[in-house]
């Protein structure tokens, strides 16, 4: 049964202050721990969760006022690749708030974002023992990590007429976001006075918290039947875009001098609503999307207006895709069962599914591959958890028990748990949307009914290093 367009809300509270935050998960204490499965082991009276800080290069909670349920990172000019810490990032969110007037978009920058490599297993287990040396300096060297490294917010508000569904900062140009409303219009805004005056500001944020500008959005297209959820830049053409609605209709964007063509005749072959939308990174008329009728479409602009490939996808709505850009061929997709697969394009018209994972027990809600390593993805559910997968990997019976033996007994993981699993990620809750950041490796953010997270697991930096050496 397709969902409610209004399942995908988030729970609207009174807003937060906004602000960084340290995560809200307390850190585990010294000694043994026993990992927690979502979904299969249940809390006794009393308990509560921990997280190791160790599994951890970064970690940190932040909030803009109102939940949002969509993100982007804007790509800045800091550098193209970048590994040492401190980090900068710059982002544009969209509210959910509690009546339609409040809503924003929040443009923002988080700078001083300070954190520290660690192995994978703690030296004092692999030397197969403990040195008191060691242990203080480890002390004195967390002291020194966390003097004066609080992450700094500054935050621009720009008014939004309702809610918004879905926000996405166009790669060729960042400064051009384009926005899906729930009053059924689909928005371009250029945000070039707002990013430069937050490349300027210092290390002082700036206290704009109640202060929400108005500015006229460069192009409205209301041609749509209903809202929708479904949009996105083509990375291969500037300003070509896609949008998707819960009518089933996709329109596409061209763009001209100053401007966009917007076709008011729809490409239809869906259905059920347009859940998400993907342009290939390798094609530049090729975009993909999927449906609340359980498929996934395969479009050319070139050819008409009816896809050129249907695929029976999942047994249930197909909430989100993800179109590899490193390794063209493969496209991830999410949907309301708690499943995500891998499919390879080159064999779509045959049995194309490579990989297929029931991992998670709610829906998914986001999935994105990682821009920096071809066989790692990062998922979201419905089900409170992050994970991340790197299909590439295999069950080593012998590594795993080389592994136990160095960890003695500070390693207890389940036995179950599939070898492609990497990193399970918890404590937010009613998770949305995640993006992994385009130019910090491993460094991935995700939005959530309770604010957003920044993290950075030690093990997927570990990963990408060693894959790129």
């Amino acid at each position: 049964m397709g969902r409610k367009v209004k399942s995908k809300r988030i729970k609207r509270t009174a807003p937060k202050k906004a602000e960084v935050a340290s995560s809200s998960l307390p850190a585990v204490p010294s000694g043994p721990a026993r990992v927690w499965q979502p979904g299969v082991d249940e809390l006794e009276e009393g308990e509560e969760l921990q997280f190791d800080p160790e599994a951890y290069n970064y970690i940190r909670g932040f909030n803009i006022g109102w939940p949002c349920l969509s993100f982007d990172i804007v790509r800045d000019q800091l550098g193209l690749v970048r590994s040492e810490f401190p980090h900068t990032l710059y982002g544009i969110a969209g509210t959910q708030a509690e009546r339609a007037p409040w809503n924003y978009i929040g443009i923002f920058k988080i700078c001083n974002i300070n954190g520290k490599k660690r192995e994978p297993i703690p030296a004092s287990a692999v030397d197969g023992g403990s040195d008191m040396d060691s242990e203080s300096s480890s002390d004195e060297e967390d002291e020194a990590v966390n003097e004066d490294t609080m992450p700094i917010l500054h935050l621009k508000k720009v008014a939004h007429a309702g809610c918004v569904n879905r926000i996405r900062a166009m790669t060729q140009e960042p400064h051009l976001c384009a926005t899906w409303g729930d009053t059924g219009h689909v928005q371009v805004w250029d945000f070039s006075s707002f990013l430069n005056s937050l490349a300027e500001s210092g290390a002082v944020a700036h206290n704009e918290e109640d202060r929400i500008h108005n500015h006229v959005p460069v192009k409205i297209f209301g041609g749509h039947k209903d809202e929708g959820y479904a949009i996105d830049w083509s990375p291969l053409v500037t300003g070509r875009l896609v949008s998707g609605d819960c009518n089933k209709c996709i329109h596409l964007w061209e763009p001209t001098s100053n401007s966009w063509n917007v076709d008011t005749k729809p490409f239809v072959g869906h259905s059920a609503s347009v859940e998400d939308l993907q342009w290939s990174p390798t094609e530049a008329d090729i975009f993909a999307s999927c449906s609340v009728d359980k498929t996934i479409s395969i479009w050319d602009i070139r050819t008409g207006k009816k896809p050129c490939i249907v695929v029976k996808a999942h047994n249930s709505d197909v909430n989100v895709i993800s179109w590899n850009r490193l390794a063209s061929c493969m496209i991830a997709s999410g949907c309301d069962d708690g499943s995500f697969s891998i499919r390879d394009l080159r064999l779509i018209k045959d049995d194309s599914l490579v990989a297929h994972f029931e991992y998670h027990k709610q829906p998914i809600t986001s999935v994105e591959w990682s821009p920096h390593e071809p066989s790692t993805l990062a998922v979201s559910s419905a089900d409170h958890q992050l994970t991340i997968w790197d299909l590439s990997l295999e069950k080593d019976a012998e590594e795993e028990a080389e592994f136990r033996e160095k960890m003695k007994e500070q390693a207890n993981a389940p036995e179950d748990l599939p070898p492609q699993l990497l990193f399970v990620h918890q404590g937010q809750k009613d998770l949305k949307e995640l993006h992994w950041h385009p130019q910090i490796p491993s460094m991935i953010v995700s939005t959530a009914g309770d604010g957003f997270n920044m993290l950075m697991p030690s093990n997927i930096d570990t990963t990408i290093r060693e894959a790129d050496t």
